[in-house]
């Protein structure tokens, strides 16, 4: 794929799902959100939770019984570490197939994937693309530690690892997503990119991030797929608009007057055919998701994004590479609220690509 592909205002999710029942609620995803649909994680099970759900495959791997972590200490940690790498070489020479490696998806921690997969295949019109998501690389480092409990962020090793080892956790995905016949978008949940900058990360730089963000992208457009970067609160969005990332996805619904500070950046991302998943939709409230229309959010959006606006910069263009989410997963939310987010979530969207036909027929 390349920064050609337009999702003209559609509607896709970030992932997350509360529900218990797979079939229901991606029989839910491919009713409402049938132009780009996406597999749901669903975090009530143990091995769909974000970070649980791509750690299969990773050398010092552990359970102390109280938590997950990698075990750098460990006498065969070295031996494992060299098997990595040798997967990993052997996979990308194409002498290793994904499908058959330490990268792709076990029984547990694939099941909702795979049983998304058999749903969409039965289905006749399969959407415009269909979306997967990785936990991304910032996130993993910051969220897991060694036995000492020490982000594995302060390790030159795994930090060299990690986006390996998630790069071709999304190619296995894109792999077994191609068959369906439609293009692929990975997006890489990135919510521990809202801490950037604090004491909480000290010695995370702009350029260890981006060189992170990097090598999965790399990866994941290797196997000819887009890249979206979600972050469901405030960043240095330079960061992301200036990375080789296609899609930059955001909670427009509480963040969206810092992200159109950085207006020099977004035009110049959107002039190299890059897309904004604009979050409108809130998650976090459940008085403001019930309150909220679709009428009001695509009123605020309109007001709010006039200062982008300029003879280079069309409200056509921006709707044509724009698309529309939550602005954060749906885990944390009962199924009833979860489910009103996604037709918000639809109804937003329909409302948009009404207003770019209107704009594009005049």
């Amino acid at each position: 794929m390349t920064r050609t592909w337009r999702p003209g205002a559609s509607a896709t999710l970030i992932g997350s799902m509360p529900h218990r029942d797979p079939r229901y609620v991606i029989e839910m995803i491919l009713e409402e959100i049938g132009e780009l649909p996406v597999w749901p994680q669903l975090p009530v099970h143990d091995a769909e939770r974000m970070m649980v759900q791509y750690l299969e495959g990773l050398p010092g791997l552990r359970n102390d019984g109280e938590r997950v972590l990698v075990d750098t200490d460990h006498a065969q940690f070295d031996s494992e570490l060299l098997g990595f790498y040798q997967d990993f070489m052997d996979v990308e020479a194409g002498l290793l197939d994904v499908e058959k490696s330490r990268f792709r998806m076990g029984e547990h921690t694939g099941a909702t994937f795979r049983r998304f997969i058999q749903q969409v295949a039965r289905t006749p019109h399969p959407g415009r693309a269909i979306k997967g998501q990785v936990v991304g690389p910032f996130t993993l480092l910051t969220g897991l530690t060694d036995a000492q409990r020490k982000p594995l962020l302060y390790d030159e090793r795994l930090c060299d690892v990690v986006p390996k080892h998630l790069g071709l956790k999304a190619r296995w995905q894109i792999e077994q997503l191609r068959p369906l016949g439609k293009p692929v978008i990975i997006f890489l949940d990135e919510p521990s990119l809202a801490g950037y900058g604090s004491s909480a990360y000290i010695g995370a730089s702009a350029e260890l991030i981006g060189t992170l963000l990097g090598e999965v992208i790399r990866i994941i457009h290797q196997a000819d797929a887009l890249v979206g970067i979600h972050v469901c609160a405030n960043t240095e969005w330079s960061l992301i608009l200036n990375s080789s990332a296609d899609i930059v996805n955001f909670d427009a619904y509480g963040f969206l007057d810092r992200f159109l500070l950085y207006r020099e950046d977004i035009t110049a991302f959107l002039r190299t055919g890059g897309i904004i998943a604009w979050g409108l939709v809130p998650t976090s409230d459940p008085e403001t998701i019930i309150r909220e229309s679709a009428e009001n959010l695509a009123r605020i959006w309109t007001r709010e994004i006039q200062p982008l606006l300029g003879p280079d910069l069309t409200l056509s263009q921006i709707l044509a590479q724009s698309m529309i989410t939550p602005a954060c997963g749906c885990g944390s939310l009962s199924e009833e609220l979860a489910e009103r987010v996604v037709r918000l979530t639809k109804e937003l969207s329909a409302i948009m690509r009404r207003q770019l036909t209107d704009l594009v027929e005049r």
